[in-house]
């Protein structure tokens, strides 16, 4: 029987403990439910923004984070928004400044793939909370249908790169070896890797 996936506005909430494997099981749950609404297209640049904020929030943040994912309906047709929260109300300057500032920041460059790949993208800091806790901040993104197919074709698909096939494996074992903080920084290696060789036009500086 065939499965027929239901049209936006669809929401999924995924709350996130501070743990290494976070990145990871956010990457797999956007992807199952990108495949399920029929939007698989978006997968592959979904998981790597998505990558990026989550990761950002277990380096920079003590506490807990938050996964949404949103389908939307408007006049481009069909977007995703991606929302992530965490317990920081400090938004990163990539997130802020103008893109040449951006550029020149000496941490966090890998929010700078989501300025250059999503649609659109923006932040929203949360007041304290009752009995003083921190609100926190969201960083969101947007992925239409209409630019992903204008968009650039990779140079080189990642199936079949042997590169990303040793940093995964790499990083897969330290995951196991319970290595968690290096697990985290091989993560990031197999990401800058995929980045560099299959989506960004040669030449590019990061």
């Amino acid at each position: 029987m065939a499965t027929v996936s239901a049209p936006p506005p669809w929401t999924y909430t995924l709350e996130l403990p501070r743990d290494p494997r976070a990145p990871g099981i956010a990457r797999a749950t956007l992807r199952a439910v990108l495949g399920g609404h029929g939007m698989r297209e978006l997968a592959d640049t979904a998981e790597l923004l998505v990558s990026e904020l989550v990761t950002n929030a277990y380096r920079h943040t003590d506490g807990p984070s938050s996964l949404r994912l949103r389908g939307v309906e408007g006049l481009e047709g069909q977007r995703l928004r991606v929302s992530v929260w965490d317990t920081s109300p400090d938004v990163p300057a990539l997130f802020e400044e103008a893109e040449a500032a951006a550029a020149r920041a000496e941490s966090g460059r890998g929010l700078l793939l989501v300025r250059r790949c999503a649609s659109t993208w923006g932040s929203h800091r949360f007041d304290l909370g009752r009995f003083g806790a921190a609100g926190g901040k969201i960083l969101w993104f947007e992925l239409a249908h209409e630019r992903w197919r204008e968009a650039r074709t990779p140079s080189a698909s990642p199936l079949g790169c042997r590169e990303c096939a040793h940093l995964e494996a790499e990083r897969r074992r330290l995951a196991a070896d319970g290595d968690g903080e290096k697990a985290v920084d091989a993560g990031i290696a197999v990401r800058r890797h995929f980045r560099s060789a299959h989506l960004l036009p040669k030449g590019a500086v990061w």
